[in-house]
């Protein structure tokens, strides 16, 4: 696997490392891609509805009047996350809310998809096994107390990681322990399970790993790393 570049310009260039549009055409809320009940049994077609058309919608619709007059409109989102430190709650967290789950719902297809050699043998290199790196993204998704996000990323040495975030922040955000480039994502939100669920998150993570679509995974770790 190649690495990133060194650590000065992946910090300073985190949006393209991100795969930021080539040319920013604005900020746009994302079609699903899918209907709301593709992902059942394991996600049910209501949450998914409620999820995308109040949740993420609720969180772009805040974050374009949170930027509204500002330079940030013709921002990359990504771009925004390298100095979010310097931006106001609002930002940060619409912001946040409208990519985390931009990235969620492209994880994640009806169908099933092999994980790829090459990402596969990415996996082995860092985590033993594709087991190991589940049991452990599993555990941390698990285990976060309150609401947030499950993160397997890759660092600026090209290394995959795997952390979890609160709320609606993010591996490319400069207020994080560990950054990185985010590469799969699980929303623990409760709003991303409870109506089917109940309490039972560990069934909602475990059942995560039939829906994750292993090619669009793959595809933004050759970009990270190109």
């Amino acid at each position: 696997m190649g690495t990133l570049a060194a650590a000065t310009p992946f910090i300073g260039s985190l949006a393209s490392c991100a795969a930021a549009p080539e040319k920013f055409e604005g900020h746009k809320f994302p079609d699903l891609g899918y209907d709301f009940n593709a992902l059942e049994p394991h996600i049910d077609a209501l949450t998914m509805e409620v999820h995308y058309t109040k949740h993420h919608q609720g969180y772009f619709n805040n974050f374009m009047k949170a930027i509204d007059g500002t330079v940030l409109l013709e921002t990359p989102v990504e771009q925004i996350f390298t100095g979010i430190s310097k931006h106001p709650e609002s930002v940060r967290n619409n912001g946040g809310g409208f990519y985390n789950h931009a990235l969620f719902w492209e994880n994640m297809t009806p169908t099933g998809i092999d994980i790829p050699a090459a990402f596969k043998t990415a996996i082995e290199k860092d985590f033993g096994s594709v087991d190991s790196m589940k049991e452990k993204f599993s555990q941390a998704a698990k285990t976060l107390f309150g609401s947030g996000w499950a993160w397997l990323s890759v660092n600026s040495n090209g290394k995959l990681f795997v952390s979890t975030t609160p709320n609606q922040d993010n591996p490319l955000m400069d207020i994080v322990g560990e950054r990185g480039i985010p590469l799969l994502s699980l929303d623990v939100w409760e709003h991303a399970y409870y109506l089917k669920y109940q309490n039972r998150r560990a069934e909602y993570v475990d059942n995560f790993w039939n829906l994750v679509n292993w090619k669009v995974v793959n595809s933004r770790l050759e970009k990270a790393i190109a």
